[in-house]
């Protein structure tokens, strides 16, 4: 199974589906770019002559972003992660969280959007390190 290399955020693992996250130990920085919002959702009434009356009308899901790092050197197969990654967006599978020993999330998560910089490459051209960027939104049992 591949493994992808996160900056050191939490401490064992994790997987989002299944795509399998692992820290190296020499690793100490923080996840780059790492962000987890919520919104709230909010109806505004206009009232004439009136200041406007603000409903709140619920919660929009919430959307979790962040970078990981790919590379041979640590078992993970480039092309293959990103195929899997590119098969949940499109699918629209939803899938599981987990960072560290931690579930994240009611249920499930969508993969919204994602972009790959390859940071370097064997003289063929092949993949040896890649930076993945992933927007995730939550996905909820209906």
């Amino acid at each position: 199974m591949a493994t992808a290399l996160f900056w050191g955020w939490f401490d064992g693992g994790g997987c989002l589906g299944d795509i399998i996250f692992q820290v190296s130990e020499e690793t100490t920085e923080t996840l780059q770019g790492t962000e987890w919002s919520g919104e709230a959702r909010y109806a505004v009434h206009q009232r004439h002559l009136q200041n406007a009356l603000t409903e709140f009308t619920g919660i929009e899901p919430d959307k979790i972003s962040f970078s990981m790092q790919l590379t041979p050197l640590l078992g993970a197969d480039i092309i293959g992660e990103l195929v899997k990654i590119w098969t949940y967006e499109r699918s629209g599978e939803a899938v599981p969280l987990v960072i560290g020993d931690k579930p994240y999330g009611k249920y499930r998560w969508n993969i919204l959007k994602h972009s790959a910089k390859y940071e370097e490459s064997d003289v063929w051209g092949n993949p040896l390190l890649a930076v993945v960027d992933v927007e995730l939104q939550e996905y909820l049992r209906s």
